[in-house]
């Protein structure tokens, strides 16, 4: 096959994008025994590094002697034991462009301390005491450890080689410049303020903690509390591995808990108990942790506030010839980094796990209706009334069960709703019956008023064929509905109600002065993906004991989306949006990581490419991706001007909120870009 245009391993190569593999290792421990604890460590950064090409692999706290050893700590024996092995481990890893974090007790200064040794090439990077060894219940450290703070060196001699020794050290990549690793020691974790939360506030990006982390009932859900909140809040990545099978049983049990996490995301983890070494990798996002940093205003102000001085090693591996990773079962050509080790969620507004679903719903849906209420309440008392077009769409059907909602919240009559069907020259049948049999059985006022007669007289005055079924045939009609409502919501002294979705916000897919224009944009914040689920939820939640209305959304829920404004085929629907402007589970990924990250767009092609597997082509990934960013600029006028509306998640366009642009911004940059990045085939690396 001969590929055209851009590279496409260099676009598949999931470096390229600025993400680093990275892993955690738990392996099975072998109490008192360093030879075969490095044999085991040994194993897995083999299989990390040569199959699965991690760059960066942590392992438990005193991995090489084991957890614990008790009174063994203060042998000689195993001190010097576990020294030797180490340097077997480093000499054994050499020639891989790895870094490994591992743990054993070394004595400094004549004190023994329980430290975190990282290294690469055969190069000691740095060695990271415990700050916080903990005295309490079951654990008595003090009695061996001592703090980081005793220490008097800060740089000692370990191996042979002269060595940075301190909480206080950053080491950075140069081969990877957004990777700054800081490593801790399982209680610092889980004190108040850790040395990661400065190390993070000095610019380490990966926070790594050796732990061991024995069990107790409820303690596991804690761990992932503290390591997704210390990712989350520190704007990082957190990697947590915990001691595994081989501890000690005398009074305490151990359940190998290792996990990653980013930005307050957990990305995977261990399986708990098993009695065999097991590891974990990833691909981290490190240039969308950057961004994201580069944002939070208060992050870098608390740095101020609060940052400390570190230390930085800086790690060159230029001109260095390193054994390079293999792929087991993949074609000769192949590399590891060709396939990304994440999960990509294809819809990212949705949860996949039903349960998380539901609690999105239902956030969703009470940030919309309390929001509303809160909107009526401040009118007078004559004026809190909602009047929106119904269409017997999912978007207007959503806005009227939380307006439905809103009134009740606030004692109103639902007849405060008033629904108005307005028929035109593209309605059906069976949108037109949905929208009719969905407001009687809620209870709103109704009301038909067809846009036909209005809209040809419009047509006879602007010397418009009514059989040329253009954009202005189109746009009359979307002005001519917001015409009767807002002259209703005059006449009632109410609200108009906007439906758009922040989906056609992000597309322009909406009339500018048509359906565009309301008093109050509900849906503002709500993307089409999620809709669906929302009637879905509404229907099984809200309104789980009115069978009637139940089986009228299921029937929505069933029908094409369109904004019905060119004439039906036979009594068919004959505009179908996404056969237009292409498929919003598409645009809602790009809008997504588009607008909420500022990502580049060969970027969001590569991850949208992963997510959606063979579901697209590249070529129709990158086709899509043309048209979101060619109209997402175009349309920024419309954004500009939008009416309050609440917003919902952490993506938004509201001018007032989140998102500012100007109106005659020049798109070429990122279509270039596109274009000169993304190629339109991809060889096939299936086995």
């Amino acid at each position: 096959m001969t590929y055209r245009g851009p590279d496409p391993y260099q676009f598949l190569d999931v470096r390229n994008h600025g993400f680093v593999r990275v892993a955690v290792a738990v392996p099975r421990v072998h109490l008192s025994n360093p030879w075969k604890n490095v044999v085991s460590h040994l194993k897995e950064i083999e299989d990390l590094y040569l199959d699965h090409g991690a760059y960066y692999i942590l392992c438990p706290e005193l991995g090489l002697t084991g957890y614990s050893c008790g009174d063994l700590f203060l042998s000689e024996m195993l001190q010097t034991s576990a020294l030797k092995e180490l340097g077997y481990l480093i000499e054994k890893t050499k020639n891989w462009s790895v870094m490994v974090t591992v743990g054993l007790p070394i004595m400094v200064d004549d004190m023994l301390f329980n430290v975190a040794v990282t290294f690469h090439a055969g190069e000691i990077l740095a060695v990271a005491p415990k700050s916080y060894p903990p005295e309490y219940r079951e654990f008595y450290e003090l009695r061996h450890f001592a703090r980081a703070s005793e220490a008097k060196s800060k740089m000692i001699t370990l191996l042979g080689q002269e060595v940075p020794f301190g909480n206080d050290i950053l080491i950075r990549s140069l081969e990877h410049p957004n990777f700054v690793l800081h490593t801790e020691i399982c209680e610092d974790i889980w004190v108040p303020i850790p040395p990661s939360a400065h190390a993070a506030l000095a610019g380490a990006t990966v926070l790594a903690n050796l732990s061991a982390s024995n069990i107790t009932i409820g303690k596991s859900e804690y761990r992932e509390t503290l390591v997704v909140g210390s990712s989350g809040k520190n704007l990082a990545v957190q990697m947590y591995s915990a001691a595994g099978y081989g501890e000690s049983s005398t009074d305490l049990a151990w359940d190998g808990d290792g996990l990653i996490a980013e930005r307050g995301t957990l990305l995977v983890r261990t399986e708990r108990f098993k009695r065999e070494s097991q590891s974990i990798v990833t691909d981290v996002d490190l240039g969308n942790l950057i961004q994201e940093r580069s944002r939070q205003s208060s992050f870098r102000q608390n740095g101020k506030d609060e940052g400390r001085e570190f230390r930085t090693i800086d790690l060159d591996v230029e001109n260095v010839e390193f054994e390079k990773p293999r792929l087991k079962g993949k074609n000769p050509f192949s590399t590891p980094y060709l396939f990304l080790e994440r999960k990509i969620e294809k819809h990212p507004f949705v949860p996949t796990d039903p349960a998380k679903r539901d609690i999105r719903c239902y956030e969703t849906f009470m940030i919309q209706a309390t929001a509303l209420a809160r909107r009526l309440d401040q009118l007078p008392p004559s004026m809190r009334k909602v009047i929106l077009g119904v269409s017997g769409g999912q978007d207007s059907t959503h806005a009227v069960n939380v307006a439905v909602f809103a009134t009740d919240l606030l004692g109103l009559p639902r007849t405060n709703v008033i629904g108005i069907t307005m028929p035109g020259l593209g309605t059906t049948d069976r949108t037109k019956n949905n929208a009719l049999r969905l407001m009687q059985a809620l209870g709103v006022t109704v009301l038909e008023i067809p846009i036909t007669p209005v809209a040809l007289e419009i047509f006879r005055s602007i010397d418009h064929d009514p059989k040329l079924e253009n954009l202005t045939f189109e746009n009359v009609q979307a002005w001519s509905r917001k015409f009767i409502e807002l002259s209703i919501a005059c006449k009632e002294e109410g609200i108009v109600l906007g439906a758009g979705d922040l989906s056609e916000l992000m597309l322009g897919w909406t009339t500018m002065f048509g359906d565009h224009a309301s008093h109050y944009g509900i849906n503002a914040g709500v993307p089409k993906t999620l809709i669906s689920y929302l009637i879905k939820w509404t229907s099984d939640v809200i309104y789980k004991d009115q069978s009637e209305v139940r089986q009228i959304l299921e029937d929505i829920l069933s029908t094409p989306i369109s904004p019905e404004l060119l004439s039906a085929d036979q009594g068919q629907i004959a505009q179908k949006t996404e056969g237009i402007i292409g498929p919003y589970e598409l645009h809602d990924f790009f809008g997504y990581y588009f607008v909420r990250f500022g990502m580049s767009p060969a970027k969001i092609a590569r991850m949208a490419h992963h997510a959606f597997g063979s579901q697209y082509s590249i070529a129709e990934i990158k086709k899509w991706l043309s048209l979101f960013i060619t109209r997402f600029f175009r349309s920024q006028n419309k954004r500009s001007c939008l009416p309050d509306g609440p917003k919902v998640g952490l993506t938004c366009v509201s001018p007032r909120g989140d998102w500012r642009m100007p109106s005659d911004a020049d798109p070429e940059i990122w279509l270039d870009s596109l274009e000169s990045e993304v190629p339109t085939e991809l060889p096939d690396l299936s086995v």
